[in-house]
């Protein structure tokens, strides 16, 4: 449960007001009336407070569950105690976030200037915006309205960054444009040179990184993620993706719309995803390659060729899912008769 001197519940909510913003359907119209105070986990959520289910393996859970409220799948209804009050939804997990947006929003920004902060006077920074102790801003940047940029962040020259922004502590931003609504957690360093040398046989020659960073509407980025600049063109994160921490995406990368980048992936130069792609923790991806909108890339799986919209591909070098577990289950099976006396 949410400890209270860190986050601060704007409940209780009735349960027919949950119903309604969830998209939920209530099991017994008569529990409408109930007010919910908290959201909690299943194991520990009590009286007066709402949980919920995500799949089969928790109806043993649920059966032993003391919440007052639950949101259930239709299947698993019939799992529930005794006396239970029920949200009935296809998508319990997505219809929970919306009821624990609900309990937990987040905070508006409250406007303030840190004297130790230091601002260019070309820069421009509304009156309303929340900027922190030890802040830079330098010259020619401009910063939306509502935003706040937390201690020790440093915004580079030119940087634009639009209305309700939230940059985390100590994150640095150079050659960079974002757009509206944009997240980045502390350690962050967006817009750095790329990767980029020319063989020679004295030593490698840099190749200046002449690019930028556009980061469109309501993408979040995760701490000590890095993101670098393209080499000429633009490094592109599409709008409404979700970037985990310790991620790193290579220069002149670009992300469709809606991607999903689970922690320590990697995306080499130049390698362009579709909207609505998906990949899982440890995943790497070779340069110049293209994957297609709602692809899925399975955790610690190595990419080194295109994968076509849709597919779903795993293991290095990644292959058709299928296929991979195929493989596996023979080298298993072999290795079980090596072991045979």
């Amino acid at each position: 449960m949410a400890d209270k001197r860190f986050f601060e519940s704007a409940g209780p909510f009735s349960l027919g007001e949950l119903a309604r913003l969830s998209g939920a359907r209530l099991l017994r119209p008569q529990d409408e009336g109930l007010l919910c105070r908290d959201v909690a986990p299943l194991e520990l959520a009590g009286p007066g407070e709402l949980s919920f289910v995500a799949g089969p393996k928790y109806a043993p859970a649920l059966a032993r569950s003391r919440a007052g409220a639950v949101v259930v799948a239709p299947e698993l209804a019939g799992a529930a105690p005794e006396g239970m009050a029920l949200l009935i939804d296809g998508e319990p997990y997505r219809a929970f976030a919306r009821i624990a947006g609900a309990f937990y929003p987040q905070r508006p920004v409250a406007a303030r200037r840190a004297a130790s902060a230091s601002i260019d006077p070309s820069a421009e920074v509304p009156p309303d915006c929340a900027i922190a102790e030890g802040v830079v801003i330098e010259r020619g940047a401009r910063i939306g309205r509502r935003s706040s940029i937390e201690a020790n962040s440093v915004v580079g020259p030119g940087v634009e960054i639009g209305e309700d922004c939230r940059i985390g502590a100590n994150v640095t931003l150079s050659h960079a444009i974002l757009g509206a609504r944009v997240t980045i957690h502390p350690g962050a360093r967006i817009g750095q040179a790329g990767f980029g040398f020319a063989p020679d046989p004295a030593m490698p020659l840099k190749l200046p990184q002449l690019g930028r960073v556009v980061i469109g509407d309501d993408v979040e980025i995760g701490a000590n993620t890095t993101i670098d600049r393209g080499a000429g063109a633009d490094t592109v994160i599409g709008s409404g993706s979700m970037i985990d921490n310790l991620v790193q995406i290579g220069h002149n990368v670009v992300l469709g719309r809606c991607c999903v980048l689970c922690g320590q992936v990697g995306i080499s130069g130049s390698t362009r995803l579709g909207d609505f792609v998906m990949i899982g923790g440890k995943g790497g991806l070779a340069d110049h390659i293209s994957v297609g909108t709602g692809a899925r890339i399975a955790a610690a799986s190595g990419v080194m060729r295109d994968v076509p919209p849709g597919a779903t591909v795993a293991g290095t070098p990644a292959q058709p899912i299928a296929q991979f577990m195929r493989q596996t289950a023979i080298l298993q099976r072999l290795a079980k008769k090596k072991e045979r006396p």
